[in-house]
């Protein structure tokens, strides 16, 4: 059984997803193999919130030149947005951010 530290991976700390943190959507780096629901319980064991919708995406990795002729891919990854219920508190990690 994986824990939910295998789950998420990151947080993803961009400027677009630091706009979002006023509706409370959260972006995280997750697990290739991990579902809508791992995610959720994930997010609400680590942080203590209530989860309303998750949102996935996979992300492919980005085929990149390494010097005249060689040619290689960044590795590929998946995206998650975590949109938090209206009662449920705020994500004290993304707060010093904005």
């Amino acid at each position: 059984m994986k824990s939910v530290y295998d789950v998420i991976i990151r947080p993803i700390i961009t400027e677009q997803s630091m706009e979002q943190t006023d509706i409370k959507k959260y972006a995280f780096e997750v697990a290739r193999d991990a579902n809508k629901i791992e995610i959720k319980k994930a997010v609400e064991a680590i942080f203590g919130v209530k989860v309303a919708k998750v949102t996935t995406l996979n992300m492919d990795g980005k085929v990149k030149r390494t010097g005249r002729y060689p040619e290689g891919r960044r590795a590929a990854w998946k995206k998650a947005v975590v949109r938090l219920t209206d009662d449920s508190k705020t994500i004290e990690f993304f707060e010093g951010m904005v």
